[in-house]
């Protein structure tokens, strides 16, 4: 029992540890090209997943999901330093490299699908664990890729959001930065809970998670070729 729980673990871990390391990297990197060497400087443009763990989002959170089985497991890293000020066009490039790291993702979710695409149509699939891990590698990265394009500050799609939007409607929603994390964590766990004793099914983010991620895991499957 402990070993299959283990098992189970092992798969969601290695995926998510490679989805969140090189989401953060990107950002890095990208704020680098466009004029911001902060995250440079402080060693987090790197591929060891140590620079970039979060407590919460890259072990609590996946943990619980796990635990509470869920139907998706998902988390976040460190988020990278990035001065938008120092940026070379900083509402403009605030948006590249919010987008860096969501954009990581999808390339990641295809390059997963591709290698098992190969591996169904060669009938190359002798490792189970492999198989199992390659999957979840497709779907953390979707998941990782369309929760983050949520449009809620210090979120990419929150970044976004505040870069496009018209001036009045991006100040407010840059004023709820600070509360980002309580609104996702209530959106998350507390409202869900709320349904269930009302009898009514509240789960917003669920919702939204599980219709781009659908719509985005079809339209790769679709480029790759792989046979859901």
């Amino acid at each position: 029992m402990l070993q299959d729980y283990f098992y189970t673990i092992s798969t969601w871990i290695f995926p998510l540890l490679i989805a969140v390391t090189i989401h953060e990297t990107a950002h890095g990197y990208i704020a680098m090209l466009l004029g911001d060497d902060t995250a440079k400087k402080r060693g987090r443009i790197s591929l060891n997943p140590i620079k970039h763990i979060d407590v919460f989002g890259t072990v609590i959170l996946p943990f619980l999901l796990i635990v509470m089985k869920s139907p998706f497991i998902f988390g976040w890293a460190k988020p990278v330093p990035v001065k938008f000020h120092r940026l070379n066009n900083p509402l403009r490039d605030m948006v590249l490299v919010a987008l860096a790291g969501p954009a990581m993702n999808v390339f990641l979710a295809i390059v997963g699908a591709s290698i098992l695409s190969i591996m169904i149509n060669f009938q190359a699939i002798n490792s189970l664990w492999l198989t199992k891990t390659l999957i979840n590698f497709l779907l953390i990265n979707v998941i990782l890729a369309v929760f983050n394009m949520l449009p809620i500050p210090p979120l990419d799609g929150g970044r976004v959001a505040v870069g496009i939007l018209p001036k009045k409607l991006s100040l407010l929603l840059a004023k709820l930065e600070k509360y980002g994390l309580i609104i996702i964590i209530t959106a998350l766990f507390f409202l869900p809970m709320l349904g269930r004793q009302i009898g009514i099914r509240i789960e917003p983010i669920h919702w939204f998670i599980q219709f781009f991620s659908s719509l985005l895991i079809n339209i790769i499957a679709k480029i790759t070729n792989l046979q859901l």
